[in-house]
């Protein structure tokens, strides 16, 4: 908009490139993570179920492991905003400095302590992980092999089973962990029953479903702004999808009465008035949202990478980890089976509370 507002000649694949570079050059340069641990409070939004969620999570049971990219200082200085100064006793794990998608695919890269008062790394080899302490880069297959979580009775012990958050969220795994070998294979068959929790799809999310095959839940805020739109443009929004479905339905009972015959000049006529006034629709529903865009969901009218992406590699998704302060810390999930195709027999919706919006 600023652009054509100014009458500025521009190429819309060279913005993208140019503001690419300009955000990836302050994530990498460290200026961004800077200016927001002086001053959290200004850039960090209030978080005020996510401690007692974690606290329900841990008094369940539950091992709760915290894996972030970013380094402890800036970690720290988030986590002592958002939960408060003793933030590392709700964690069996604190791994910084990760390098994910690399915590997942390695299998030896050991983990380093990290000193809490200084930042800086020791010098020392890691043979077992002691809780309230920090730790840096590692792998998936250390992790096992420092923890060594083992279960007497799988079955028995099922309701306490290990949950994962991850980055700046959490995460819930199960007991069922054994020393590893030192590869992941055997890390895969230790973590059986795990709840992945991130908020990077790409980044960790697909490689953690990929490599581990767990459950996996992504936290998607944009969720909670497009349903608050569907729920409260005065009805508008639920309307449009109404007439689109009418006009959708219309359209495939007209082809069914026509048959395999050709089409007349004023068949297509009328099927092509009605496809312009779907499409009109369509672009008022999408115009809803506020922005130029449409929903982070849909790519026009079909749905989006990231919305393909979201369905086949994450078994949840919410728009933060307060929503399962909702749930039982022991509470199953049944995902939806993913039927994609037109000929699969359908009956039942996915599950969906939305006590948030």
């Amino acid at each position: 908009d600023f652009f054509k507002r100014e009458k500025i000649p521009y190429d819309a694949r060279s913005m993208v490139t140019d503001l690419m570079g300009v955000i990836g050059a302050t994530h990498m340069s460290g200026d961004f993570h800077r200016i927001v641990a002086d001053d959290p409070g200004r850039y960090l939004e209030p978080k005020p179920h996510l401690k007692n969620v974690l606290h329900t999570l841990k008094s369940s049971g539950k091992r709760l492991i915290f894996v972030s990219n970013s380094p402890f200082w800036y970690v720290d200085a988030g986590m002592r905003h958002i939960i408060g100064a003793e933030w590392r006793n709700t964690f069996d794990v604190v791994a910084v400095s990760a390098g994910k998608p690399g915590f997942y695919l390695d299998n030896q890269r050991p983990f380093r302590e990290v000193s809490t008062t200084t930042g800086r790394i020791k010098f020392k080899k890691i043979d077992r992980i002691e809780a309230g302490e920090v730790y840096s880069e590692g792998c998936i297959s250390e992790l096992m092999r420092c923890v060594d979580w083992k279960d007497d009775d799988d079955e028995k012990d099922y309701n306490s089973s290990l949950e994962k958050v991850t980055k700046d969220e959490p995460m819930i795994r199960s007991s069922q962990a054994r020393s590893s070998r030192g590869d992941n294979d055997v890390a895969k068959s230790s973590l059986k029953t795990v709840l992945y929790i991130g908020d990077s799809l790409f980044a960790d999310l697909v490689d953690a479903k990929r490599e581990f095959n767990w459950m996996t839940a992504c936290i998607t805020p944009e969720v909670s702004f497009e349903s608050a739109v569907q729920d409260k443009t005065s009805g508008a929004y639920r309307t449009l999808q109404h007439k689109n479905d009418l006009l959708l339905y219309t359209l495939r009972r007209i082809q069914q009465e026509l048959g395999p015959n050709l089409r007349t000049e004023e068949d297509a006529y009328i099927l092509n008035k009605l496809e312009k006034q779907l499409s009109l629709w369509r672009e008022e529903q999408s115009n809803l949202m506020g922005n130029p865009f449409g929903s982070v969901f849909r790519a026009k009218f079909q749905p989006s990478l990231f919305a393909h992406s979201l369905r086949r590699y994450c078994d949840l998704y919410m728009e933060s980890l307060s929503c399962l302060r909702h749930y039982s810390p022991q509470h199953r999930f049944y995902p939806d089976d993913s039927r994609l195709l037109g000929h699969e027999l359908r009956t039942s919706k996915p599950e969906s509370l939305n006590f948030d919006f």
